[in-house]
């Protein structure tokens, strides 16, 4: 996890460029390829285009950056069901991935949801960046519409397929995390210096209200901002010590979160 630290000045223009790079191998049961490539971080998510003919291309997987290998600088991506389109009225083919197919990453890493917890620190950030910043403001209309006043990792999915949002912002403790919309793989932790002297909840929006569902997870309105981002993070992150370190040397409420984590000390 990479740690930068700053005042204020962002610089989150280090994930604009999108990759390009051939499928080299494929496992038996089309799960997992692999690439050539220079550097890639783990979590670091795309999709697989498949070549059907000269002038016809088609999307037919996600894939998530699981293992790279320094010496050989082969990347094993793991794939699944492209959802992004979302409409099921739709044919779907049954397209099998082909070596000379690619894999298109970082797609959407110039487009951001930042989740703070109030309008000053929302607005302090974001001015500081050249990130095409998707309101939270949406975020929470796409809550209403699903009754998660509580938003769940499949609501952060949902906004990103639909906004084309490649990276997920997330600020708690004096640090902006910054993870991958698919995977919610941690990228970079920047540590900032920011006074928050208040907490909206579930982050800050404009909308004053998120419509719920009677029950259900998610219905429940949040009731603390620190625990439930920690707990998202760590779910997509068991093994990153960084963060589990972090977590321990923190609050009391915050302890039942080590449970989340692959780590043994």
């Amino acid at each position: 996890m990479k740690y930068i630290f700053l005042l204020l000045i962002f610089m989150l223009e280090l994930f604009g460029s999108v990759i390009r790079s051939p499928i080299i191998s494929i496992n038996a049961d089309e799960t997992e390829v692999t690439i050539k490539i220079q550097k890639i971080d783990i979590g670091i998510s795309g999709s697989v285009v498949h070549k059907i003919d000269d002038n016809h291309k088609t999307i037919i997987k996600n894939a998530v950056v699981t293992k790279f290998d320094e010496n050989t600088k082969v990347a094993t991506l793991k794939l699944s069901d492209y959802t992004a389109f979302g409409n099921e009225t739709l044919p779907k083919a049954n397209f099998k991935i082909k070596i000379g197919d690619y894999v298109i990453l970082t797609f959407g890493y110039n487009r951001g949801l930042l989740i703070a917890p109030s309008e000053d620190i929302y607005y302090r950030i974001t001015k500081k960046s050249q990130v095409q910043w998707v309101h939270p403001d949406i975020f929470a209309t796409s809550l209403s519409f699903v009754g998660h006043p509580t938003p769940l990792r499949e609501d952060f999915t949902r906004v990103s397929e639909s906004n084309s949002i490649g990276l997920i912002y997330i600020f708690l403790d004096n640090t902006i995390y910054t993870v991958d919309a698919k995977s919610f793989k941690i990228l970079a932790a920047t540590v900032v210096s920011l006074i928050q002297e208040e907490i909206i909840l579930p982050f800050y929006t404009r909308i004053q209200k998120i419509d719920a569902n009677w029950w259900g997870e998610g219905s429940s309105e949040l009731e603390d901002y620190e625990p439930h981002y920690y707990e998202l993070i760590a779910e997509a992150n068991p093994n990153n010590k960084e963060l589990y370190q972090k977590i321990k040397d923190s609050k009391k409420k915050l302890q039942y979160i080590l449970e989340k984590f692959n780590i043994k000390e």
